[in-house]
Protein backbone atom coordinates (compact mmCIF):
# COMPACT_ATOMS: atom_id res chain seq x y z
CA UNK A 1 0.00 0.00 0.00
CA UNK A 2 1.43 3.45 -0.80
CA UNK A 3 2.75 6.01 2.36
CA UNK A 4 0.33 7.71 3.58
CA UNK A 5 2.65 10.35 4.51
CA UNK A 6 4.58 10.50 1.27
CA UNK A 7 1.53 11.58 -0.16
CA UNK A 8 1.19 14.51 1.83
CA UNK A 9 2.20 17.95 0.54
CA UNK A 10 3.81 19.20 3.58
CA UNK A 11 4.54 16.08 4.51
CA UNK A 12 7.98 17.95 6.67
CA UNK A 13 5.50 19.72 8.92
CA UNK A 14 4.38 16.55 9.37
CA UNK A 15 7.04 15.60 10.34
CA UNK A 16 7.69 17.80 12.84
CA UNK A 17 4.41 17.40 14.19
CA UNK A 18 5.09 13.92 15.06
CA UNK A 19 8.62 14.18 16.52
CA UNK A 20 7.42 16.90 18.42
CA UNK A 21 5.20 14.27 20.82
CA UNK A 22 8.34 12.65 21.52
CA UNK A 23 8.97 15.54 24.02
CA UNK A 24 5.30 14.51 25.75
CA UNK A 25 6.57 11.01 26.64
CA UNK A 26 7.09 12.19 30.44
CA UNK A 27 4.20 14.10 31.18
CA UNK A 28 1.84 11.29 29.63
CA UNK A 29 3.14 8.84 31.93
CA UNK A 30 3.24 11.34 35.42
CA UNK A 31 -0.75 12.30 33.71
CA UNK A 32 -1.64 8.14 33.59
CA UNK A 33 -0.39 7.66 37.09
CA UNK A 34 -2.02 10.69 38.56
CA UNK A 35 -5.50 9.50 36.74
CA UNK A 36 -5.29 6.36 37.59
CA UNK A 37 -4.85 7.44 41.61
CA UNK A 38 -7.87 8.17 41.09
CA UNK A 39 -11.19 5.22 41.97
CA UNK A 40 -13.87 5.92 38.90
CA UNK A 41 -15.39 2.56 39.04
CA UNK A 42 -18.66 2.68 37.37
CA UNK A 43 -20.99 2.81 39.99
CA UNK A 44 -18.74 5.01 41.92
CA UNK A 45 -20.54 8.61 40.69
CA UNK A 46 -18.29 10.91 43.42
CA UNK A 47 -15.26 9.44 41.89
CA UNK A 48 -16.30 10.01 38.40
CA UNK A 49 -17.20 13.37 38.77
CA UNK A 50 -13.37 13.85 39.87
CA UNK A 51 -12.19 12.23 36.90
CA UNK A 52 -14.63 14.41 34.60
CA UNK A 53 -13.07 17.37 36.33
CA UNK A 54 -9.88 16.37 35.54
CA UNK A 55 -10.87 15.86 31.84
CA UNK A 56 -11.75 18.88 31.24
CA UNK A 57 -8.94 20.51 32.27
CA UNK A 58 -6.46 18.40 30.37
CA UNK A 59 -8.68 19.26 27.44
CA UNK A 60 -8.71 22.50 27.60
CA UNK A 61 -6.17 23.96 25.68
CA UNK A 62 -7.39 22.76 22.83
CA UNK A 63 -10.24 25.53 23.03
CA UNK A 64 -13.44 22.99 22.57
CA UNK A 65 -16.87 23.45 23.38
CA UNK A 66 -17.79 21.05 26.18
CA UNK A 67 -21.45 19.41 26.97
CA UNK A 68 -21.98 17.45 30.19
CA UNK A 69 -25.01 15.18 29.24
CA UNK A 70 -27.09 13.02 31.87
CA UNK A 71 -27.80 9.53 31.37
CA UNK A 72 -30.60 8.28 32.61
CA UNK A 73 -30.90 5.49 35.92
CA UNK A 74 -30.33 2.27 34.92
CA UNK A 75 -31.51 -0.68 36.94
CA UNK A 76 -29.85 -3.76 38.79
CA UNK A 77 -31.05 -6.92 40.43
CA UNK A 78 -29.55 -6.90 44.28
CA UNK A 79 -29.40 -10.04 46.13
CA UNK A 80 -32.61 -10.50 47.48
CA UNK A 81 -33.52 -10.72 43.91
CA UNK A 82 -35.26 -7.35 43.38
CA UNK A 83 -34.69 -4.43 40.76
CA UNK A 84 -33.49 -1.37 42.25
CA UNK A 85 -32.63 1.57 40.40
CA UNK A 86 -29.08 3.53 40.05
CA UNK A 87 -28.15 6.54 38.68
CA UNK A 88 -25.39 6.53 35.75
CA UNK A 89 -23.85 9.82 35.96
CA UNK A 90 -23.17 12.03 32.91
CA UNK A 91 -21.65 11.90 29.28
CA UNK A 92 -18.98 14.36 28.57
CA UNK A 93 -18.98 15.65 24.60
CA UNK A 94 -15.80 17.91 23.95
CA UNK A 95 -16.03 19.15 20.44
CA UNK A 96 -14.75 21.64 17.81
CA UNK A 97 -15.09 22.78 14.21
CA UNK A 98 -18.49 21.05 13.92
CA UNK A 99 -19.28 22.69 10.54
CA UNK A 100 -16.14 20.68 8.69
CA UNK A 101 -16.83 18.87 5.68
CA UNK A 102 -14.95 15.70 7.55
CA UNK A 103 -16.15 14.35 11.00
CA UNK A 104 -14.68 12.27 13.04
CA UNK A 105 -16.36 10.95 16.25
CA UNK A 106 -13.36 9.56 19.28
CA UNK A 107 -14.92 7.95 22.00
CA UNK A 108 -13.77 6.68 25.13
CA UNK A 109 -14.72 5.80 29.09
CA UNK A 110 -14.06 7.07 32.13
CA UNK A 111 -15.04 4.40 33.83
CA UNK A 112 -13.16 1.31 35.05
CA UNK A 113 -14.41 -2.37 36.46
CA UNK A 114 -13.15 -1.52 39.90
CA UNK A 115 -15.50 -0.48 42.55
CA UNK A 116 -14.34 2.19 45.21
CA UNK A 117 -13.80 -0.42 47.84
CA UNK A 118 -11.72 -2.60 45.87
CA UNK A 119 -8.27 -3.38 46.97
CA UNK A 120 -6.61 -2.11 43.70
CA UNK A 121 -6.18 1.31 44.23
CA UNK A 122 -2.53 2.78 43.28
CA UNK A 123 -0.12 2.28 40.17
CA UNK A 124 3.36 0.41 41.11
CA UNK A 125 6.16 0.09 38.48
CA UNK A 126 7.05 -3.90 37.34
CA UNK A 127 9.88 -3.00 35.17
CA UNK A 128 11.25 0.54 33.86
CA UNK A 129 8.58 0.03 31.00
CA UNK A 130 5.49 -1.58 32.27
CA UNK A 131 3.25 -0.31 34.56
CA UNK A 132 0.52 -1.61 36.99
CA UNK A 133 -2.55 -0.12 37.64
CA UNK A 134 -6.22 0.60 37.78
CA UNK A 135 -7.02 1.64 34.58
CA UNK A 136 -4.01 2.19 32.96
CA UNK A 137 -4.62 0.73 30.20
CA UNK A 138 -8.11 0.34 30.13
CA UNK A 139 -8.72 3.03 29.40
CA UNK A 140 -7.55 6.51 31.17
CA UNK A 141 -3.80 5.51 29.13
CA UNK A 142 -6.21 5.33 26.02
CA UNK A 143 -7.55 9.43 26.76
CA UNK A 144 -4.45 10.42 26.78
CA UNK A 145 -3.11 8.80 23.77
CA UNK A 146 -6.36 10.70 22.10
CA UNK A 147 -5.52 13.99 24.09
CA UNK A 148 -2.08 14.11 22.85
CA UNK A 149 -3.07 13.33 19.21
CA UNK A 150 -5.36 16.11 19.48
CA UNK A 151 -2.88 18.52 20.48
CA UNK A 152 -0.38 17.20 18.27
CA UNK A 153 -3.28 17.53 15.60
CA UNK A 154 -4.04 21.39 16.46
CA UNK A 155 -0.82 22.25 16.50
CA UNK A 156 0.12 20.88 12.84
CA UNK A 157 -0.53 22.18 9.71
CA UNK A 158 -4.12 20.77 8.89
CA UNK A 159 -5.45 22.33 12.13
CA UNK A 160 -9.17 23.35 12.20
CA UNK A 161 -9.81 21.36 8.98
CA UNK A 162 -12.03 18.17 10.38
CA UNK A 163 -14.54 18.18 12.86
CA UNK A 164 -13.94 16.48 15.32
CA UNK A 165 -15.64 15.48 18.49
CA UNK A 166 -15.37 13.72 21.46
CA UNK A 167 -17.78 11.46 23.73
CA UNK A 168 -16.36 10.00 26.90
CA UNK A 169 -18.80 7.98 28.80
CA UNK A 170 -18.98 6.74 32.62
CA UNK A 171 -20.66 3.30 31.49
CA UNK A 172 -19.30 1.28 29.23
CA UNK A 173 -17.97 -1.52 31.58
CA UNK A 174 -21.65 -2.10 32.55
CA UNK A 175 -22.49 -2.24 29.02
CA UNK A 176 -23.24 0.82 28.13
CA UNK A 177 -26.78 0.75 28.39
CA UNK A 178 -27.30 4.21 28.68
CA UNK A 179 -24.50 6.02 26.86
CA UNK A 180 -25.36 3.02 23.75
CA UNK A 181 -28.15 5.61 22.25
CA UNK A 182 -25.87 8.80 22.42
CA UNK A 183 -23.11 6.93 20.92
CA UNK A 184 -25.44 5.83 18.03
CA UNK A 185 -27.05 9.49 17.97
CA UNK A 186 -23.48 10.80 17.66
CA UNK A 187 -22.02 8.64 15.01
CA UNK A 188 -24.56 9.01 12.54
CA UNK A 189 -22.67 12.58 12.36
CA UNK A 190 -19.25 11.37 11.74
CA UNK A 191 -17.93 9.94 8.84
CA UNK A 192 -15.32 7.86 11.09
CA UNK A 193 -14.77 6.86 13.78
CA UNK A 194 -11.69 6.07 16.47
CA UNK A 195 -12.13 4.76 20.25
CA UNK A 196 -9.46 4.29 22.62
CA UNK A 197 -9.55 0.87 24.33
CA UNK A 198 -6.40 -0.72 24.41
CA UNK A 199 -4.65 -2.90 21.95
CA UNK A 200 -3.13 -6.02 22.88
CA UNK A 201 0.39 -6.14 24.21
CA UNK A 202 2.03 -6.88 21.31
CA UNK A 203 0.00 -4.12 19.59
CA UNK A 204 -2.44 -6.06 18.14
CA UNK A 205 -5.86 -4.05 17.72
CA UNK A 206 -9.28 -5.58 17.45
CA UNK A 207 -11.48 -6.39 14.30
CA UNK A 208 -14.55 -8.17 14.29
CA UNK A 209 -16.29 -8.43 17.71
CA UNK A 210 -19.11 -10.58 18.57
CA UNK A 211 -22.63 -9.38 20.20
CA UNK A 212 -22.92 -9.31 23.88
CA UNK A 213 -26.03 -9.44 26.33
CA UNK A 214 -26.10 -9.47 30.41
CA UNK A 215 -29.09 -11.03 31.67
CA UNK A 216 -30.13 -12.53 35.60
CA UNK A 217 -32.78 -14.72 36.18
CA UNK A 218 -34.62 -14.81 39.43
CA UNK A 219 -36.51 -18.05 40.48
CA UNK A 220 -38.49 -18.46 43.47
CA UNK A 221 -40.17 -20.89 45.00
CA UNK A 222 -41.49 -21.66 48.68
CA UNK A 223 -39.46 -21.72 51.78
CA UNK A 224 -40.12 -24.61 54.34
CA UNK A 225 -38.79 -26.48 56.68
CA UNK A 226 -35.84 -29.44 55.44
CA UNK A 227 -37.03 -31.69 57.53
CA UNK A 228 -40.67 -31.43 58.99
CA UNK A 229 -42.16 -30.24 55.81
CA UNK A 230 -39.78 -30.80 52.64
CA UNK A 231 -42.17 -31.90 50.67
CA UNK A 232 -44.24 -28.75 51.03
CA UNK A 233 -41.23 -26.74 49.95
CA UNK A 234 -40.49 -25.38 46.44
CA UNK A 235 -36.66 -25.54 46.51
CA UNK A 236 -35.84 -22.42 43.93
CA UNK A 237 -31.93 -23.46 43.95
CA UNK A 238 -32.83 -27.07 42.66
CA UNK A 239 -35.43 -25.31 39.91
CA UNK A 240 -32.36 -22.38 38.90
CA UNK A 241 -29.41 -25.27 39.23
CA UNK A 242 -31.85 -26.96 35.94
CA UNK A 243 -32.12 -23.40 34.85
CA UNK A 244 -28.17 -23.01 34.38
CA UNK A 245 -28.08 -26.31 32.76
CA UNK A 246 -30.11 -25.57 30.09
CA UNK A 247 -28.85 -21.92 29.69
CA UNK A 248 -24.90 -23.73 29.28
CA UNK A 249 -26.42 -26.22 26.82
CA UNK A 250 -27.63 -23.39 24.48
CA UNK A 251 -23.79 -22.79 23.62
CA UNK A 252 -22.90 -23.23 20.18
CA UNK A 253 -26.64 -23.53 19.70
CA UNK A 254 -25.66 -21.52 16.64
CA UNK A 255 -21.86 -20.55 15.07
CA UNK A 256 -19.79 -19.35 18.05
CA UNK A 257 -22.35 -18.59 20.22
CA UNK A 258 -21.56 -19.11 23.77
CA UNK A 259 -23.49 -18.31 27.68
CA UNK A 260 -21.77 -18.51 30.23
CA UNK A 261 -23.60 -18.50 34.06
CA UNK A 262 -21.00 -16.71 36.11
CA UNK A 263 -22.35 -15.47 39.27
CA UNK A 264 -24.93 -17.31 41.25
CA UNK A 265 -26.78 -16.54 44.51
CA UNK A 266 -29.69 -18.45 46.54
CA UNK A 267 -30.71 -20.14 50.13
CA UNK A 268 -29.99 -18.54 53.62
CA UNK A 269 -29.48 -22.04 55.47
CA UNK A 270 -29.07 -25.81 55.16
CA UNK A 271 -32.22 -26.24 57.07
CA UNK A 272 -34.52 -24.41 54.84
CA UNK A 273 -35.82 -24.95 51.75
CA UNK A 274 -34.88 -21.79 49.44
CA UNK A 275 -37.53 -19.78 48.29
CA UNK A 276 -35.48 -17.48 46.04
CA UNK A 277 -32.22 -17.92 44.08
CA UNK A 278 -30.66 -15.89 41.56
CA UNK A 279 -27.74 -16.03 38.65
CA UNK A 280 -26.57 -13.74 36.07
CA UNK A 281 -25.26 -14.64 32.74
CA UNK A 282 -23.58 -13.47 29.70
CA UNK A 283 -24.17 -14.48 26.08
CA UNK A 284 -21.65 -13.60 22.97
CA UNK A 285 -23.10 -14.06 19.80
CA UNK A 286 -21.65 -14.15 16.45
CA UNK A 287 -24.28 -12.99 14.07
CA UNK A 288 -27.03 -10.49 14.66
CA UNK A 289 -29.96 -12.83 13.57
CA UNK A 290 -28.59 -15.04 16.48
CA UNK A 291 -30.53 -12.54 18.76
CA UNK A 292 -33.80 -13.58 18.11
CA UNK A 293 -33.45 -17.39 17.92
CA UNK A 294 -31.47 -16.85 21.59
CA UNK A 295 -34.59 -14.88 22.91
CA UNK A 296 -37.03 -17.62 21.82
CA UNK A 297 -34.52 -19.78 23.52
CA UNK A 298 -34.77 -17.92 26.98
CA UNK A 299 -38.47 -17.39 26.70
CA UNK A 300 -39.11 -20.99 26.50
CA UNK A 301 -36.70 -22.48 29.46
CA UNK A 302 -38.67 -19.07 31.31
CA UNK A 303 -42.18 -20.05 30.56
CA UNK A 304 -41.03 -23.76 31.30
CA UNK A 305 -40.60 -22.83 35.22
CA UNK A 306 -43.61 -20.60 35.86
CA UNK A 307 -45.96 -23.23 34.60
CA UNK A 308 -44.31 -25.61 37.02
CA UNK A 309 -46.69 -25.79 40.30
CA UNK A 310 -45.23 -23.04 42.94
CA UNK A 311 -42.40 -21.78 40.81
CA UNK A 312 -41.99 -18.30 39.02
CA UNK A 313 -38.60 -17.29 37.17
CA UNK A 314 -38.43 -13.67 36.11
CA UNK A 315 -35.77 -12.48 33.15
CA UNK A 316 -34.31 -8.95 33.37
CA UNK A 317 -31.72 -7.72 30.35
CA UNK A 318 -30.56 -8.90 27.21
CA UNK A 319 -28.70 -7.64 24.44
CA UNK A 320 -27.24 -4.07 24.59
CA UNK A 321 -24.05 -4.64 21.94
CA UNK A 322 -24.87 -5.92 18.62
CA UNK A 323 -22.07 -8.01 16.88
CA UNK A 324 -19.40 -5.89 14.72
CA UNK A 325 -19.32 -6.70 11.07
CA UNK A 326 -16.59 -5.23 8.93
CA UNK A 327 -18.20 -3.41 6.12
CA UNK A 328 -16.40 -2.43 3.12
CA UNK A 329 -15.79 0.79 4.54
CA UNK A 330 -14.76 -0.27 7.91
CA UNK A 331 -12.43 -2.79 6.27
CA UNK A 332 -10.71 -0.04 4.06
CA UNK A 333 -10.55 2.07 7.32
CA UNK A 334 -8.58 -0.87 8.56
CA UNK A 335 -6.01 -0.88 5.66
CA UNK A 336 -5.13 2.83 5.43
CA UNK A 337 -4.90 2.76 9.22
CA UNK A 338 -1.94 0.00 8.67
CA UNK A 339 -0.72 2.26 6.12
CA UNK A 340 -0.61 4.60 8.85
CA UNK A 341 1.49 2.54 11.21
CA UNK A 342 3.38 1.62 8.02
CA UNK A 343 4.99 4.89 7.67
CA UNK A 344 5.88 5.22 11.56
CA UNK A 345 7.19 1.73 11.98
CA UNK A 346 4.24 0.47 13.05
CA UNK A 347 3.25 -2.95 12.80
CA UNK A 348 -0.34 -2.93 12.69
CA UNK A 349 -2.24 -6.27 12.89
CA UNK A 350 -6.31 -7.50 13.14
CA UNK A 351 -7.74 -9.51 15.19
CA UNK A 352 -11.44 -10.87 15.63
CA UNK A 353 -12.15 -10.89 19.12
CA UNK A 354 -15.26 -12.13 21.15
CA UNK A 355 -14.54 -9.07 23.65
CA UNK A 356 -16.97 -6.33 22.48
CA UNK A 357 -17.01 -2.56 23.25
CA UNK A 358 -18.30 1.12 22.11
CA UNK A 359 -16.87 0.38 18.40
CA UNK A 360 -20.04 -2.37 18.92
CA UNK A 361 -22.39 0.80 19.01
CA UNK A 362 -20.84 2.94 16.11
CA UNK A 363 -20.73 -0.05 14.32
CA UNK A 364 -24.56 -0.47 14.71
CA UNK A 365 -25.07 2.80 13.51
CA UNK A 366 -23.21 2.56 10.35
CA UNK A 367 -19.88 4.20 11.29
CA UNK A 368 -16.84 2.62 10.18
CA UNK A 369 -14.35 3.01 13.17
CA UNK A 370 -11.37 0.93 14.59
CA UNK A 371 -12.14 0.95 18.25
CA UNK A 372 -8.32 -0.29 19.96
CA UNK A 373 -6.20 2.68 19.24
CA UNK A 374 -5.00 2.98 22.63
CA UNK A 375 -2.13 2.11 24.52
CA UNK A 376 -0.12 -1.38 24.42
CA UNK A 377 -1.54 -3.23 27.67
CA UNK A 378 -2.96 -6.32 29.03
CA UNK A 379 -4.77 -8.31 32.08
CA UNK A 380 -7.47 -5.48 31.87
CA UNK A 381 -10.16 -5.92 34.25
CA UNK A 382 -7.77 -7.67 36.95
CA UNK A 383 -5.02 -6.20 39.53
CA UNK A 384 -2.59 -7.62 36.97
CA UNK A 385 -3.45 -4.48 34.69
CA UNK A 386 -0.77 -3.22 32.97
CA UNK A 387 0.36 -0.90 30.36
CA UNK A 388 3.30 -0.62 28.30
CA UNK A 389 4.66 3.22 28.60
CA UNK A 390 6.71 3.28 25.53
CA UNK A 391 3.28 2.97 23.71
CA UNK A 392 1.97 6.36 24.53
CA UNK A 393 3.87 8.55 22.51
CA UNK A 394 3.87 5.66 19.65
CA UNK A 395 -0.10 5.51 19.54
CA UNK A 396 -0.51 8.91 20.05
CA UNK A 397 1.74 9.75 16.31
CA UNK A 398 -0.46 6.85 15.37
CA UNK A 399 -3.22 8.50 15.86
CA UNK A 400 -2.24 12.22 14.99
CA UNK A 401 -1.11 10.73 11.82
CA UNK A 402 -4.88 9.26 11.34
CA UNK A 403 -6.22 12.65 11.75
CA UNK A 404 -3.84 14.41 9.18
CA UNK A 405 -4.46 11.86 6.87
CA UNK A 406 -8.25 12.21 7.09
CA UNK A 407 -7.47 16.18 6.86
CA UNK A 408 -5.84 15.59 3.81
CA UNK A 409 -8.38 13.69 1.65
CA UNK A 410 -7.06 10.30 2.12
CA UNK A 411 -9.67 8.57 4.15
CA UNK A 412 -12.55 9.94 1.85
CA UNK A 413 -12.93 6.31 -0.01
CA UNK A 414 -13.82 5.64 3.43
CA UNK A 415 -16.45 7.77 3.15
CA UNK A 416 -17.84 7.02 -0.30
CA UNK A 417 -18.20 3.38 0.47
CA UNK A 418 -19.87 4.23 3.70
CA UNK A 419 -22.38 6.62 1.71
CA UNK A 420 -22.80 4.36 -0.88
CA UNK A 421 -26.77 2.94 -0.95
CA UNK A 422 -26.77 -0.69 -1.07
CA UNK A 423 -28.06 -2.14 -4.39
CA UNK A 424 -31.62 -3.21 -4.51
Amino acid sequence: MKSILGAISDKNSVKAMLEALDAKHAEMIALVQEWSAINSGSRNLDGLKVMEAEIVSAFAPLGAEVEFIELGDGEIVNNQGEVKIVPNGRSIRIYKHPQANRRVLMTGHTDTVFPIDSDFQTSRWLDDNTLNGPGVADMKGGIIVMLYALLAFEDGPFAGTIGWEVILSPDEETGSLKSGPLLMERARSADIGLTYEPALADGTLAGARKGSGNYTVVVRGKATHAGREFHQGRNAVVALSKIIVDLSELTDGRPELTVNPAVINGGVAPNIVPDMAWCRFNVRLKAAEDAEWFQNQLDAIINKWNSEDGYTAELHGGINRPPKDLSDANLKLMDLIKACGDDLGIAINYVATGGCCEGNNLAAAGLPNVDTLGVRGGAIHSSDEFVLVDSFVERAKLSALILTAFAAGQLDEVINLKNQKPEK
